[in-house]
């Protein structure tokens, strides 16, 4: 059994469904509900006894113990946090609440819960924490790409919360010895995504019409990494990556934010275009660049090929079409995730679960 946090949300979300895809291994999942985490991520779910749904905050010391007590996972893998960087910009708190604050209490619960077990169910334990390659700040256009040793140096609220969380899960395996693992990613694409994030967000404007914004003049570089693929890498480490080690993950696509747009105006032209016959494309529009804008992130994800064998299965031509296909074929996903009704129905829901 393991345990996952932030199991809602668009990467947890993802490694949950592909984790009972492939395992029986029943999936503890605690997921706050907040404004990017839903249900409708883990639909497919609901008739499935080996998915237990807990609705509550990483932060919550008495549930954290409990649900260990309840269930001894063998493992927890912390998804859980706030994630969006302008969001961080604007309104820093729940930041620091939830990737500082909450990765403290869930790492202090989890200490103790760790501190009691016996024999082989202490030996194997893990602790895996999914950050960011954020945390390493930004590149310059020539430097080499971020590796495992890599100085931090984080710019926005967002990322100065995850360096601070990863430096907390590294203290805590080498002041008390727990069995911890690090994995640090690159910007995640795929299913699932919530449509404020610049994959999603061009796809759901373009099919309404809207204009599609580009920072600054869109040159911003990131390296994309199908999340799938990042799945499948957090498989890999929690099996058999070394304890108190950190694992850089990456796709090996590093493209500037204009030529993903581009992609994707191109992917819709090609399986639905416009009534008009113009390309999706004549709708893009350069907007102000936000403060503080990294220019460029860069993962070189070669440590976690050499030493646990993994590498990604995808590239982003193959990543980025099904992405393409997929927002297509669930526009009632979008249109649930974006509505006010939707949350509300959330809210309602787990009330009358909780009377």
């Amino acid at each position: 059994m393991i345990l996952v946090t932030g199991g809602a949300g668009f990467i947890g979300g993802n490694f949950v469904l592909d984790w009972l895809a492939q395992s029986d291994e029943v999936v503890i999942n605690l997921d706050a509900l907040t404004y990017a985490g839903n249900r409708e991520n883990l639909a497919s779910l609901e008739a499935n006894e080996k998915h237990i749904f807990v609705h509550g905050d990483i932060g919550d010391s008495a549930l954290v113990s409990d649900l260990l007590t309840r269930y001894q996972p063998r493992a927890i893998i912390n998804f859980a946090a706030e994630s969006h960087v302008d969001r961080s910009i604007h309104g820093p708190e729940d930041f620091i609440q939830t990737n500082i604050v909450g990765t403290f209490k869930l790492l202090e619960a989890t200490r103790a819960y760790w501190g009691n077990l016996q024999g082989d169910a202490k030996q194997n334990f893990r602790f895996l924490h999914v950050s960011t390659d954020e945390v390493y700040g930004s590149l310059a256009k020539d430097e080499p790409a971020f590796t495992e040793t890599h100085q931090y140096e984080p710019n926005s609220p967002y990322s100065a919360s995850k360096a601070a969380s990863d430096h907390l899960v590294r203290a805590y395996h080498h002041t008390y010895g727990m069995p911890v693992l690090t994995t640090n990613c690159s910007n995640n694409y795929g299913p699932y995504h919530f449509p404020e994030k610049l994959i999603p967000l061009m796809i759901v404007n373009a099919l309404a019409g809207k204009p599609l914004p580009v920072y600054g003049d869109g040159q911003q570089i990131r390296d994309w990494l199908y999340v799938k693929d990042h799945c499948s890498a957090i498989r890999r480490v929690l099996a058999v990556g070394k304890v108190g080690e950190v694992y850089n993950v990456g796709g090996w696509n590093e493209k500037p934010n204009l030529d993903i747009v581009h992609t994707v105006c191109a992917l819709l032209d090609e399986l639905r275009g416009r009534a008009d016959a113009k390309s999706y494309a004549e709708q893009i529009t350069y907007v102000t660049d936000r403060p503080g804008h990294d220019r460029r992130y860069a993962i070189d994800a070669g440590k976690i090929e050499r030493e646990l064998g993994w590498k990604p299965a995808e590239t982003f031509e193959t990543g980025i079409r099904k992405t393409v296909l997929w927002y297509l074929e669930n526009q009632g996903w979008v249109a649930n995730v974006q509505s006010g009704s939707y949350r509300e129905w959330v809210a309602r829901n787990y009330a009358e679960r909780q009377a």
